[in-house]
């Protein structure tokens, strides 16, 4: 999280025009808080100058029409309502009155904030039911009622502590440098206020038919319209033997338990290259454990970001300590660590395995929907039965910048494609057609990614990986498929806003 000092001129006391250039920003400040004054043709704004995910510096980020993009994760504003379109921030911005006369702008009393206008069409559902409290679940329920959704809106999940902000899980709270409480999406009182019902418990079945589904001690709940948000589960690995504890990381009852485990220890095998497994590598150096990595790959990541970018990341863990295992895979457990694929064995007093996710796809099976590696859906994420949608990390859906079906893990996909399928559940006939955009903490290095590349034919890379400052462009057929970056925050929002535009 940042703290953002205030600066700048006090709009409440007015400031020259000519201080605000066209299509514009102008940093100040307004009743103790920071504030933006942002011009674009024919209008003017001003609005709360910290995202409201981590307060990232809006001043920083990127005026597109009549929105503004967050530079550090690319969440985004609607500057007319400060609504947040776009995430990974739930929260609107702040807005004010502002006027400009005789050559002077003004600010006057921050406006009560005012609901997206209700858009549902008449033939509403006569209740909805979501099934997960993720990412899009609970994008989903919060979207319906901005949208003026009146009737019930049941969440159910079989995790109790959700929603939560789950990329933090592997990063600053298992690190141990945030406290638990920053999990947490909105106070428990934030749904009953809007009249979403939260149930804890799982669901058994769903029938498509009857709109009905099941759930685990026989009690049923009807719906008008579904969604499912079921989301993934953390891979188990099979490591026969006895020896260490295994965990995987995907809720906060994981992330306690990989906690707990730490206390004490001194050394801990992570199994798994990717992303989490290597926040994790990276949060357990920070809580003092000795750190070895295992992984098949001859460099880490080096399948997703590329070679020159898999360096960085390899020598900013080597830096702090982590010891790589390559090429190698564990076999099994034994007294005290793991057996690896070329004989050798490798001390370690717990392991976490961070070796991929499956989608949750079982109740869809059951309920007769269409499967493809994913629960297929159409570009407004409808399944193959009448009245059902999915969305998050379940979804195989087509993405427009290729033409082929996707699958993407990404914590952003998941809130927006949750908006949508609220939106078309509400009869807005919204295609999806936003732009992937995820970032992986390492240490005090982000790396940005917008787009998705799932191959490539020709990488570009411009400045220096080495000094933490540059650009990598992936390319398929001489189209630019994703952009990674480290440092530079400006030309991943440029990428985005391209990729935006088509």
């Amino acid at each position: 999280m940042s703290d953002m000092p205030l600066s700048g001129p006090d709009f409440t006391q007015g400031v020259p025009s000519s201080d605000l250039p066209a299509d514009g920003v102008l940093l100040g400040q307004a009743d103790g808080e920071s504030v933006l004054l942002v011009r674009r043709p024919g209008a003017l704004f001003a609005v709360g100058a910290k995202c409201t995910h981590y307060s990232a510096s809006l001043a920083e980020g990127l005026v597109v029409g009549d929105t503004i993009r967050c530079p550090w994760h690319h969440a985004c504003f609607d500057l007319r309502s400060g609504e947040a379109i776009g995430g990974p921030a739930l929260n609107p911005l702040p807005c004010w009155n502002v006027t400009e006369k005789d050559g002077r702008i003004q600010l006057f009393a921050k406006r009560a904030f005012m609901p997206l206008a209700p858009r549902a069409s008449l033939d509403v559902p006569e209740s909805i039911v979501i099934v997960g409290a993720g990412a899009a679940g609970e994008s989903a329920a919060e979207e319906l009622r901005r949208r003026g959704y009146p009737g019930p809106i049941t969440l159910v999940d079989a995790d109790a502590l959700t929603p939560i902000d789950r990329p933090n899980l592997s990063k600053d709270n298992l690190a141990g440098t945030a406290p638990e409480d920053w999990l947490w999406l909105h106070p428990d009182d934030f749904y009953a206020e809007r009249k979403i019902t939260r149930r804890a418990g799982r669901v058994t079945a769903i029938d498509a038919a009857a709109r009905r589904l099941t759930l685990e001690g026989g009690d049923t709940i009807p719906w008008g319209a579904l969604l499912l948000a079921t989301g993934a589960s953390a891979l188990q690995p099979e490591l026969p033997g006895d020896g260490p504890p295994v965990y995987t990381l995907r809720s906060v009852a994981d992330m306690r338990a990989i906690i707990k485990a730490s206390e004490g220890k001194k050394r801990v095998v992570v199994l798994g290259a990717s992303f989490i497994g290597l926040e994790v590598a990276g949060s357990l150096r920070a809580r003092g454990l000795e750190v070895h990595v295992v992984a098949p790959d001859a460099a880490p990541l080096s399948k997703v970001l590329g070679p020159e970018l898999s360096a960085v990341v390899k020598k900013l863990h080597e830096d702090r300590g982590v010891v790589f295992h390559l090429e190698r895979r564990a076999t099994g457990r034994g007294p005290g660590g793991v057996t690896l694929s070329d004989g050798s064995s490798l001390e370690g007093d717990f392991i976490v395995a961070g070796v991929g996710v499956r989608p949750n796809l079982g109740l869809a099976e059951s309920a007769g929907l269409a499967i493809d590696r994913g629960v297929t859906v159409d570009e407004f994420l409808r399944t193959s039965a009448p009245g059902i949608w999915a969305a998050g990390d379940l979804a195989r859906y087509p993405e427009p910048r290729t033409g082929e079906r996707v699958r993407i893990e990404h914590w952003s996909v998941a809130q927006d494609q949750g908006r949508v399928a609220a939106r078309n559940m509400l009869g807005m006939a919204t295609p999806f057609r936003d732009v992937p955009f995820f970032w992986s903490q390492h240490y005090d290095v982000t790396i940005g990614y917008v787009g998705h590349a799932e191959r490539w034919d020709r990488l570009v890379v411009e400045g220096s990986p080495g000094k933490l400052d540059c650009t990598v462009r992936y390319l398929l057929g001489g189209k630019e498929l994703a952009v990674a970056s480290i440092g530079r925050d400006r030309a991943s929002l440029d990428a985005h806003a391209a990729m935006a535009r088509g």
